[in-house]
């Protein structure tokens, strides 16, 4: 089982969670979040002064699978997501130790469906 952490751009949310679901992988959980990377935010001009905007709106995708849907689950992301330009963002792929389902008490890679 691994946990996927998706940081993108907001405007290809809809995409990526299109390609998530022609996948069949529809389980995930979807947060606005405010970060920064290489691009170092952008700076604003507000009253003739330049301000850095150090942080940039993001949205950031949680999705438990199982190991056979690793490889289809990072092609959507990367796939919908990819602009090509700077910002596009990050994937983390980390190791998951156990799930519960809590309605049944269900473990392991059944409670993730």
């Amino acid at each position: 089982m691994k946990y996927i952490i998706a940081v993108i751009q907001p405007d290809r949310m809809d995409e990526v969670l299109q390609k998530l679901n022609d996948k069949e992988i529809h389980l995930v959980t979807v947060s606005t979040v405010m970060g920064r990377g290489r691009q170092k935010g952008v700076a604003t001009v507000y009253r003739s002064h330049k301000e850095a905007g150090s942080l940039l709106k993001k949205i950031k995708l949680e999705i438990a699978v199982n190991d056979n849907y690793v490889k289809a689950a990072l092609d959507a992301i990367i796939t919908a997501g990819r602009t090509g330009e700077v910002g596009d963002g990050k994937i983390f792929v980390l190791n998951l130790e156990d799930c519960v389902r809590i309605r049944t008490g269900e473990t392991g890679s059944i409670a993730i469906g």
